[in-house]
């Protein structure tokens, strides 16, 4: 089966308009919120946070998707559901700032750190902390509600929504349970393998890739061979995404990723890099990473021994190596893809610019 050709939109146009619908979207809530003289900092917290950065990765793959199963142009129903997904990603993104105790996101202060700032005045900095810690929360809740609510006003026809929330439904679980065992693999050092790919496939290459080419896919009435192709595209790009993050997340800069380089150490995170560390490493060193790994004190001095473990065990190298043979796979699918032409040309880019990136 061949997919009507279809010319992939510009991806910068796809990017302003789904932040036009974004910005859209919170300026009828600021309103809302002024009438009912509810706090301007909540939409206003949400409206910086999309504002700063973002590759907007998931509504692309989301419009692709539509593409690769033979969707005509990019009308506004797909639009906004592209944008729904991004609203949904800012609603993970602070929770897991939270969940790692992360001062900064693209070079600004996490949304828990900037409102315990502003709440501050008249307060010690322990209950500042824990007015942040709890208005983030609820935020990210907000956020996580009007994902929901700009899905069901995008304007989709009844057969659309019928074949898109069971998707949208297994993308939140899977990425759930995804972060949960991310979180409780931090506090058990293992040098299991398979446990630590299979974080990597829920956590993100099922959330990140997957799931949206699916959502946009099933959008344009994708037979079940489209739906087969693109997940043996995008399980292989997205595991080998993490990677990469896992990667920068330790010897990334953080003017370029804009987050601190401790911040994964600190946390003990279990990515496959430390998992291959510990399976590779001599007893020396495996009493560095067990000694330093997960300190929430942690400085440069002590990262710096975690990181010439990792080089000199191997590890490094290993995952690169990794990210190259996954990357490998994924473009040997599109090869024989029944995507249309402009699609699979946009998701060939799409793989090199993803796994060759410095932030």
């Amino acid at each position: 089966m061949t997919a009507v050709v279809a010319e992939l939109p510009n991806a910068a146009a796809v990017r302003r308009r789904v932040t036009t619908v974004l910005d859209d979207f919170l300026e009828r809530k600021t309103r809302t919120a002024t009438q009912l003289r509810m706090p301007a900092e909540v939409t206003q917290c949400l409206r910086d946070f999309l504002a700063v950065g973002g590759k907007r990765l998931r509504p692309l793959l989301c419009v692709t998707g539509w593409q690769a199963a033979g969707g005509h142009g990019t009308p506004q129903a797909l639009i906004r559901t592209a944008a729904s997904l991004e609203m949904f990603h800012t609603f993970c993104l602070i929770h897991d700032d939270i969940m790692d105790s992360s001062n900064s996101r693209r070079g600004t202060p996490t949304v828990h750190r900037r409102l315990a700032h502003h709440h501050r005045h008249g307060r010690s900095a322990p209950a500042a902390e824990r007015v942040g810690t709890s208005g983030a929360i609820l935020i990210g809740d907000l956020a996580l509600a009007w994902s929901d609510e700009l899905l069901h006003t995008a304007g989709l026809t009844p057969r659309q929504l019928r074949v898109v929330l069971p998707l949208i439904d297994d993308m939140r679980s899977e990425v759930m349970y995804g972060q949960y065992l991310d979180v409780t693999a931090a506090a058990r050092p293992t040098a299991d393998v398979e446990q630590a790919m299979r974080i990597v496939r829920y956590k993100t290459a099922k959330y990140t890739v997957e799931r949206p080419l699916h959502i946009g896919a099933a959008l344009a009435g994708a037979p079940l061979v489209v739906r087969e192709a693109l997940s043996a595209y995008a399980l292989p790009v997205g595991e080998a995404f993490q990677l990469r993050d896992d990667l920068l997340g330790v010897f990334g800069t953080p003017e370029l990723t804009g987050k601190p380089s401790l911040d994964d150490l600190r946390e003990g995170k279990r990515t496959m890099l430390v998992t291959l560390a510990l399976q590779r490493a001599d007893a020396r060193q495996r009493r560095v990473l067990h000694s330093l790994l997960g300190i929430p004190s942690l400085e440069e001095a002590g990262a710096e021994r975690i990181r010439e473990v990792l080089i000199a065990s191997g590890a490094r190298d290993e995952v690169e190596g990794m990210i190259n043979a996954l990357g490998a796979q994924a473009l040997r699918v599109l090869e024989t893809s029944p995507f249309s032409p402009g699609a699979t040309d946009h998701l060939r880019q799409l793989t090199d610019a993803l796994l060759a990136r410095a932030s």
